[in-house]
């Protein structure tokens, strides 16, 4: 169901979020996402003078190298387009995530590491939003075989309780891994 009609209004900034997933030859995986803030008009800036419409004000990117248990091998970050000049200079923080797992605990661990003045606020929530979705759905093919642990009735499937579709109430969780199945 798409969303009502809006009251009348005016455009004036776009956020867009891209996030790719790649299987590399050697067996790792690279998640990417790349961030960008635009506006519908110019306005001053006193680190880059004048910001046109349409001209980035935010355009960063991040990319992780993971293994198939979502272990972090490498992290890369850019900023190519900040409002101060200073903001480039914290890309390096990131790398204090390598050696991370990508799972529970790991929101926790990325604001510990790189949260407020350790990092960019972006890039973090880059981190601890669509890029965490965009590794699990990339790694999938591997983690399924995780993910249907418990359809022996033995393992707790780590995908319980994640989300409203595997509460275990859920017709889902009934279908998939009924032994852990708790609705009636």
């Amino acid at each position: 169901m798409p969303l009502s009609k809006p009251a009348p209004r005016q455009h004036l900034h776009t956020r867009e979020i891209v996030c790719r997933g790649y299987k590399r030859d050697d067996g790792l995986w690279d998640i990417e996402a790349l961030l960008t803030d635009t506006k519908t008009y110019a306005f001053d800036n006193i680190d880059r003078g004048v910001i046109n419409a349409g001209e980035p004000l935010h355009g960063m990117a991040i990319r992780l190298t993971v293994d198939e248990t979502l272990t972090v091998r490498e992290i890369e970050a850019a900023s190519d387009f900040t409002p101060f000049s200073v903001c480039p200079a914290i890309t390096g923080a990131y790398a204090s995530l390598k050696g991370i797992r990508m799972g529970r605990g790991w929101r926790e661990a990325v604001r510990e590491r790189v949260g407020r003045v350790k990092g960019c606020t972006h890039l973090t929530d880059l981190l601890i939003g669509p890029l965490l979705t965009a590794a699990i759905h990339t790694v999938q093919a591997a983690r399924e075989k995780l993910s249907d642990a418990g359809a022996d009735g033995q393992a707790r499937p780590p995908l319980l309780e994640t989300c409203h579709a595997f509460a275990p109430t859920s017709p889902v969780v009934k279908r998939r891994w009924p032994a852990f199945y708790t609705g009636r």
